[in-house]
């Protein structure tokens, strides 16, 4: 019976040997069944990355509508250019040259003179010099009234004169704005106040025989000399004229 025993212990843990083999062998094919299918998958996947994506096809009405889209931007852009280019030459660009309108000072400071009580300074100045725009400024809130003109200068500068008799420290401060003093300077034997404006514009204001005049603008100071000088000039030439009127109209009176 020992024997038995022992024989039959031995062929059960032959049994059990049998089937821990089988069971290995199962991990295994499992094992090699994924890595099939991941290769595969990976194939896939190159495949896919690497081939081109097949051509569309377009039927014969999506691609008589894709024609006529595409038609109809062009001409919509035709369109446009047509509209827009004959505006854009029309209006160039402006250069000090586009402003050169040369208005004749004399003759709108005369128009003005009756408005203003004396005859606005219409400074004599160079030939190479322009001005733009001349004007007497009335109907306002502060009820300063004043003349105003925009020169353009040789070297495509400008200098805007403003004239008043009527003038009050608010409405100078008004005026000059933002701009700050830096100094004084002597022009026709008068001295000026000279200010910088934060956008580097150049401001003169001064005196003259009852005037208050603002100059302002860009340009060098040796055209502000320019163009103070031929103001004092005029506005001194203006006042004895008018003083000659006034006494010529006494005497023709009495």
């Amino acid at each position: 019976m020992s024997n038995q025993g022992e024989e039959r212990d031995t062929r059960a843990t032959e049994a059990g040997s049998g089937h821990d083999g089988a069971g290995h062998d199962g991990a295994g094919h499992d094992d090699a069944g994924r890595r099939t299918q991941q290769a595969a998958a990976d194939a896939r996947l190159e495949a896919e990355l690497n081939d081109d994506a097949p051509p569309i096809t377009l039927t014969p009405n999506q691609a008589k509508r894709a024609s006529s889209t595409a038609r109809g931007m062009l001409i919509a852009t035709g369109a446009t250019i047509a509209v827009v280019l004959p505006v854009y030459f029309l209006n160039p660009t402006y250069t000090a040259e586009t402003y050169r309108r040369d208005i004749d000072v004399a003759t709108v400071a005369r128009q003005a003179a009756g408005d203003a009580g004396y005859l606005p300074a219409a400074p004599g100045l160079p030939e190479d010099w322009s001005s733009n725009y001349a004007r007497w400024v009335t109907g306002r809130s502060d009820g300063v009234d004043y003349w105003e003109v925009g020169f353009l200068t040789a070297d495509t500068g400008f200098i805007q004169l403003t004239q008043t008799d009527d003038s009050n420290p608010t409405w100078v401060a008004q005026r000059v704005g933002d701009a700050q003093v830096s100094g004084t300077r002597t022009i026709g034997g008068i001295e000026w106040q000279l200010l910088d404006a934060p956008d580097g514009d150049t401001v003169l204001t001064s005196e003259v025989d009852g005037s208050t005049v603002i100059l302002n603008g860009e340009a060098s100071l040796t055209e502000f000399d320019t163009m103070g000088g031929a103001v004092i000039e005029d506005v001194r030439q203006n006042a004895v004229e008018e003083a000659e009127r006034l006494s010529s109209s006494d005497t023709d009176g009495s």
